[in-house]
């Protein structure tokens, strides 16, 4: 079994935003921006010259919760405000794959058209 890195995370991460329909990957700043019909509903990537792990999503539903944990915080640029949230990781030990899969998840259906988030009920 190959040895998890916060790069392999991110690509998983990646993989399972792309199975939602019509979703798309673009590269604005030097981050992945996982888009459907144009709106982002996650940004992959850390900052340059760190090696962490960052995602951000917006999160209607469960902001609260989310902010209540060690590893998440508003969003920036104003996006806070908005209902995103930005998880960060500088190590592979602790990062909950599968919570953050739901928070994709969750995203995608604030941010994707009602006929195509209905798919996922």
């Amino acid at each position: 079994m190959p040895k998890k890195t916060l790069e392999s995370l991110e690509l998983a991460l990646r993989d399972y935003a792309m199975e939602f329909p019509e979703a798309t990957e673009t590269s604005p700043w030097g981050h992945r921006a996982i888009k459907v019909k144009g709106k982002t509903f996650v940004f992959l990537g850390g900052e340059k010259d760190t090696k962490e792990l960052s995602l951000s999503v917006k999160l209607p539903s469960s902001r609260d919760v989310a902010l209540d944990l060690p590893f998440a915080e508003p969003t920036g640029y104003g996006l806070g405000k908005s209902g995103w949230v930005t998880a960060r990781f500088g190590k592979v030990t602790g990062v909950p794959l599968d919570l953050l899969k739901a928070w994709i998840r969750e995203s995608y259906g604030a941010i994707a058209p009602k006929k195509l988030s209905a798919t996922l009920r």
